[in-house]
């Protein structure tokens, strides 16, 4: 039924909506400030999609093992390769910045066969390659007339961006070892989170950054965007891709998360009318050739 499948595809979404509203906030109050606040309203939602869904605000009687791969996940992932994802949106914007995750399905297709044994067939492959292809074609498109600043920021940008792309990678593969015999995607995903907290908000304690953060919240234009972009980031994004990777390969799952840049072209043109080039129409078409040749029957 291609659960995994759809479910990576919700993922992809997902984060489309992120990068929009965290890069809006992270240029008003700075992506530190935005990636320790969203950690905080993520947990509030996920306890209680928890208690809804599980019977409790939190996972009880969880092994030792899933704690310790989950915990190795969110520091990959959540603390490590987001903290760099996001200071990238803040330099190069959220569409460039999504092209270096597109990297990250190639690395999933090959970590999938060396741990797991997963294969791919040769039109999933072909599929693969398609829409890696297609996202790379849109977002490396030429844009001329940029200041030196600017590009010392392109370079940095590229380079934390790069960063964040193999964060990703390692945060996949780790969780996938704590999501063994079914465990529930969702008290994967609160644990996940939590572990998050402790490690960003006890750094943030020891640089006496607490209070700064707090205070930013009184920011009218940029709460709303960091709530909304913890609840479909943070939230359902990280919810949506553990499903994905429990019930889809590796490599197939990354692929489809992998779809943000296109995504991004039509949401960039309804929130800011932004003009579609060619170029963009052109690679979203490939991108999603290759989706559908994921999606045939083999």
């Amino acid at each position: 039924m291609y659960y995994g499948e759809l479910a990576a595809i919700g993922t992809a979404v997902m984060w489309s909506l992120t990068a929009i509203f965290f890069s809006y906030s992270g240029r008003l109050i700075g992506s530190e400030v935005v990636n320790r606040s969203r950690l905080l309203f993520a947990f509030l939602f996920l306890s209680i999609t928890h208690l809804i869904v599980e019977g409790s605000l939190f996972p009880q009687h969880v092994e030792g093992f899933r704690w310790f791969w989950f915990a190795v996940s969110s520091v990959l992932g959540l603390v490590l390769g987001d903290s760099f994802l996001f200071q990238a949106y803040v330099l190069i914007g959220p569409r460039l910045s999504m092209l270096l995750m597109s990297t990250v399905p190639i690395y999933s297709v090959i970590f999938g066969w060396l741990l797991f044994g997963e294969t791919v067939s040769g039109v999933e492959l072909a599929g693969i390659l398609l829409a890696v292809a297609g996202v790379g074609y849109v977002v490396t498109e030429k844009q001329d007339g940029r200041t030196v600043v600017e590009h010392k920021q392109y370079k940095a940008g590229i380079f934390f961006g790069l960063l964040g792309a193999l964060g990703q990678v390692a945060n996949l593969v780790t969780a996938r070892y704590g999501l063994v015999d079914n465990f529930p995607s969702i008290s994967a995903t609160i644990i996940r989170i939590l572990v998050a907290i402790v490690v960003m908000w006890g750094y943030a304690l020891a640089r006496g950054k607490v209070r700064y953060t707090f205070s930013h919240w009184r920011n009218k234009q940029a709460f709303p965007a960091m709530v909304g972009g913890s609840f479909v980031g943070p939230f359902l994004g990280i919810w949506f891709s553990l499903i994905a990777i429990t019930l889809s390969r590796l490599g197939i799952a990354s692929t489809l998360m992998a779809l943000p840049p296109v995504l991004l072209i039509p949401i960039e043109w309804l929130a800011y009318k932004k003009p579609v080039s060619g170029r963009g129409l052109v690679g979203t078409a490939v991108a999603f050739a290759g989706v559908a040749l994921i999606f045939l029957p083999q």
